[in-house]
């Protein structure tokens, strides 16, 4: 069975930091690809970040400088450091894991997803 479980989650002061992890099991040799999303109320689940089997790094451009995305191939964790907190940037984040060697930005690429975990930001 895949699960993926995210964590970390949280209430995160504007201009602080957070760190949420995705640990997965089951199936990992099959996730090539690994990404996060995040879903804001009343929008669309967009990508924020994702490494493929190459370990090439995507980072949409609403967060580079500020989002690190990186994964511990022992552990099948999935991290995304986020930094510089912004409002927009509180939303549900999910991680998501698909087959295949590259990633992609669209949701509907993915298979597998987590569960999500719930970012707010305060003042």
């Amino acid at each position: 069975q895949v699960q993926l479980v995210e964590s970390g989650g949280g209430s995160v002061q504007a201009g602080g930091s957070l760190r949420l992890s995705c640990e997965a099991s089951g199936r990992t040799d099959s996730f090539a690809c690994m990404a996060w999303f995040r879903q804001a109320p009343g929008k669309g689940r967009e990508a924020v970040a994702s490494i493929d089997s190459y370990d090439e790094i995507y980072l949409d451009p609403s967060v580079k400088g500020r989002f690190t995305v990186s994964k511990d191939s022992d552990k099948n964790t999935l991290y995304l450091q986020i930094g510089s907190v912004r409002w927009e940037d509180a939303a549900m984040y999910y991680c998501a894991a698909r087959d295949g060697i590259y990633c992609y930005t669209s949701p509907n690429e993915y298979k597998f997803w987590g569960q999500g975990t719930q970012v707010t930001v305060s003042s």
